[in-house]
């Protein structure tokens, strides 16, 4: 291991327990080594249609993009 990522997870472990898991997700997504997150059942539609939509290349336009940022920013 080298010396920075030795820093960064001695910087991880100062953190609390729930972000330490985080963490590690997005480490093992990115090498490709993380379990799928399992879906909701409740959420399991609006998964698929998401997941249709995408592969018909249906994408929010710009415009649709910055009206959600929109909403979170009040």
């Amino acid at each position: 291991m080298t010396k920075l990522s030795d820093k960064a997870l001695e910087s991880v472990r100062q953190l609390p327990v729930e972000s330490q898991d985080e963490i590690a997700f997005a480490i093992l997504n990115m090498v490709g080594k993380a379990e799928p997150e399992k879906i909701d059942p409740a959420h399991l539609a609006d998964v698929l249609e998401s997941l249709a939509q995408a592969k018909r290349r249906q994408f929010a336009t710009d415009a649709e993009i910055e009206a959600a940022f929109r909403c979170f920013s009040r």
